[in-house]
């Protein structure tokens, strides 16, 4: 089961993707994909709709992101062992976790503003992974029993500004730096979240080419362990590293983005992004 919502930012509608990959119309369903939504409960009951019985939405309309209700937005640093070499860094024993401002959220196929005084703009195409019950001291043997589905997350990260201080937050957090979607993909459809193919592109030239296979730390174990330190909350998003190929770790020299440039990514089963990068509008 595909989930997505559609229309005007910030006045989107609910909508499910079909076997052809249109976009039907779920309001008569639901008024809109939310934390009651994405529970096992309201999981279950869209499972028995058929998305050929709902209205086709017509044309191309905008994507937004694909649920409401994300509280926190987790993110974990080097969890590819071949990222961790190109960026010079040592292969982290537990994972590390930082966070990325819920105002850096914007729907999968938006534009991607270049912040003020930003100087080394970056991609990283990343498994995002939704919650959908309260989860407090999981075990990692249960953990995928509180993950409503899975999703595209482009980590748009300004290294100049994350590798200011040991803190990473304020490189990962700026407008438009966390595009998710296209769609929310329910657990039926992924059953192994451990062998999905990923790939990004700036520009139609392939930077990024991985499988989640290659993780450090899994899904399980990244849910389990955020949740010994914090209580996770559904529609939290958990991404969950990027695999080798960033711009930062471009031989001879760094790559960076800038005004102009074209990010194409996707992963296995969840569809694709593209975001135009533009200057700030100030």
């Amino acid at each position: 089961m595909k989930l997505c919502r559609y229309g005007k930012n910030g006045f989107e509608k609910p909508g499910m993707i079909d076997a052809q990959g249109n976009i039907r119309d779920l309001s008569a369903v639901v008024s809109q994909i939310d934390q009651a939504t994405i529970s096992p409960a309201g999981l279950a009951k869209l499972r028995k709709i058929k998305a050929e019985t709902l209205p086709l939405v017509k044309g191309e309309p905008r994507l937004g992101v694909p649920y409401v209700g994300i509280s926190k937005f987790i993110a974990i640093g080097l969890n590819y062992a071949d990222h961790a070499r190109e960026a010079n860094m040592a292969i982290p024993p537990e994972p590390i976790v930082f966070m990325k401002a819920t105002t850096s959220i914007t729907g999968p196929n938006d534009k991607v503003i270049v912040p003020r005084n930003s100087t080394k703009l970056d991609w990283e195409v990343e498994l995002g992974v939704v919650i959908c019950k309260k989860a407090q001291y999981v075990p990692e043997d249960k953990a995928l029993d509180y993950v409503a589905g899975y999703c595209v997350v482009n980590d748009v990260s300004e290294r100049a500004f994350q590798l200011q201080s040991s803190q990473w937050d304020k490189g990962k957090g700026c407008d438009t730096f966390g595009p998710i979607g296209p769609w929310l993909v329910s657990t039926d459809e992924i059953r192994d979240p451990q062998n999905l193919d990923m790939w990004l592109d700036v520009n139609g030239r392939r930077m990024q080419k991985g499988n989640t296979r290659t993780m450090i730390f899994g899904v399980a174990k990244l849910v389990s362990y955020c949740s010994q330190f914090m209580t996770l909350l559904p529609g939290d998003i958990l991404t969950t590293g990027t695999p080798p190929g960033v711009g930062m770790g471009m031989k001879p020299e760094p790559t960076f983005l800038k005004p102009g440039d074209v990010m194409n990514l996707g992963i296995q089963g969840l569809g694709e992004q593209r975001q135009d990068v533009v200057a700030y509008p100030g």
